[in-house]
């Protein structure tokens, strides 16, 4: 028996989502029980970095995506209706037994309509995480996809809880765990080959541990405002002055900072590990360089969703700077704290760093590098049903 599925990309985060769930299938595939799924990648293009190469989807054992639709950027609206325009000629030629879905970007939310319009299955990965905050886009696609979804599969034990609030029936929730640490899990030994430091002109091969922060920001409550984008890097950039902190700047920050001519808050990298101290902006990184910068630091600060997930596997402080976060199990089992726009509160969190008096966390149920296998066993038994 022949089944389609087509796993569905908007973002650089997407495809360590979905690669290890892509690999698990083709492994299941191998055993040749009876069910053999036949798997496509589609990449919107709703968001696409230079990074993302040959060797990057190489190295997640993931082929090129089979189909890119190339929407690129523009407004909410702008993206999803072509997307769905898009996608929509996709699932006409493949016409798929599952579409897979993963996070809360516009092209999960759009695939998703798109799917169910057309009366083809979805499966949503990362289901029923809320940060209970409307004004945010992705809440709204979160909860969109997961209204109409016909298997959800969940990372932490509170989104089954936010689901069943809602209404959604047990039996389309399935606790799997988190496909972002399976692939974080499997790609820990490859990063191992890459010394990032160096790279990035740090050559600390002479010298002790170097003790630094590790900063990333990119969402549009952080950087859009240039008040809030410069009031935050002049705390910052005090707060450098005792550990260096280390800034991989996302595009969307980078033209922020340049358009309002913030670069003289930065010190370059020599002067960092020559003085060792100050904030150092540095090119955007590549999946392995990010696992390396991660888990080397003394503390990471981010805005972002799955680095705090990444931070509370591998044991390092994290600071999120926003209001709220849709992963409580990071702050309830892991090392997350939020902070949002209070700089007192990381200064003296980070005090707490250098006293030695951190937060520790644990790592959460199901975060074994095993929920793809039992994303896997949940579609096969769906498949074979029908």
């Amino acid at each position: 028996m022949k089944k389609t599925i087509i796993h569905v990309v908007g973002a650089r985060p997407n495809f360590m989502k979905i690669a290890p769930i892509f690999v698990s299938i083709e492994e299941q595939n191998k055993k040749n029980n009876g069910l053999f799924i036949d798997q496509f990648i589609v990449h919107t293009g709703q968001h696409y970095g230079k990074e993302m190469s040959d060797s990057f989807f190489r190295d997640l054992g993931i082929p090129d995506p089979h189909f890119n639709l190339n929407v690129g950027s523009g407004s909410h609206a702008y993206q999803t209706a072509n997307i769905m325009l898009s996608f929509e000629r996709v699932l006409n030629e493949l016409t798929p037994d599952f579409v897979v879905v993963v996070g809360d970007v516009n092209s999960t939310v759009a695939c998703t309509i798109t799917a169910k319009k057309l009366g083809i299955r979805v499966a949503h990965v990362e289901s029923g995480l809320r940060s209970f905050d409307r004004s945010m886009p992705e809440e709204l696609n979160r909860i969109l996809t997961d209204s109409i979804s016909d298997i959800l599969f969940t990372t932490e034990q509170s989104a089954d809880n936010n689901l069943k609030n809602e209404g959604i029936t047990s039996e389309k929730i399935f606790f799997v765990g988190n496909t972002m640490i399976d692939s974080l899990v499997r790609q820990l030994k490859n990063a191992d080959q890459i010394d990032t430091l160096k790279n990035i002109n740090i050559d600390v091969s002479k010298g002790d541990h170097f003790k630094y922060g590790l900063l990333t920001m990119h969402r549009p409550a952080n950087v859009d405002s240039t008040t809030v984008l410069s009031g935050f890097l002049e705390s910052l950039s005090s707060l450098s002055n005792n550990i260096p902190i280390l800034f991989p700047a996302h595009p969307r920050t980078m033209k922020q900072i340049i358009e309002n001519k913030l670069e003289s808050i930065f010190t370059s990298t020599e002067e960092v590990l020559l003085n060792k101290k100050g904030m150092a902006l540095i090119d955007p990184m590549g999946y392995y360089d990010m696992i390396n910068l991660m888990r080397s630091a003394d503390y990471v600060i981010t805005d972002s969703g799955g680095i705090q997930e990444e931070t509370t596997y591998l044991g390092i402080p994290c600071f999120t700077i926003r209001e709220n976060t849709e992963r409580p199990v990071t702050i309830d089992h892991g090392t997350n704290i939020l902070v949002g726009q209070n700089s007192k509160l990381l200064s003296d969190e980070i005090s707490k760093i250098t006293a030695g008096k951190q937060k520790k966390g644990t790592i959460p149920p199901l975060w074994d590098g095993k929920a793809s296998e039992r994303i896997v066993d949940t579609l096969t038994n769906s498949l074979d049903s029908r």
